[in-house]
């Protein structure tokens, strides 16, 4: 997690995943990056997950992501 002004970033490499495998959640100021990948037979072949505290000073309605397209997800929670 890194201060950026009036906000906090957090930043993941998802860039071997497409958009619809990437589920971000936030709960008792944790956020959690997950994402996988399915084969056509069903299978996962891949997976990630990231979870991380944010700072009490958060907004927890202001979570925001972004992904870029290079595959770097981008998410900013506004602080208090």
């Amino acid at each position: 997690v890194r201060a950026q002004g009036d906000t906090y970033q957090v930043v993941a490499d998802v860039s071997q995943f497409e958009p619809p495998d990437i589920v971000v959640t936030t709960s008792n100021c944790y956020v959690t990056i997950q994402a996988e990948k399915v084969a056509e037979d069903g299978t996962v072949c891949d997976t990630f997950t990231h979870k991380c505290q944010l700072p009490e000073d958060t907004d927890p309605l202001s979570v925001r992501g972004a992904l870029t397209e290079a595959g770097t997800l981008v998410i900013t929670v506004r602080r208090r």
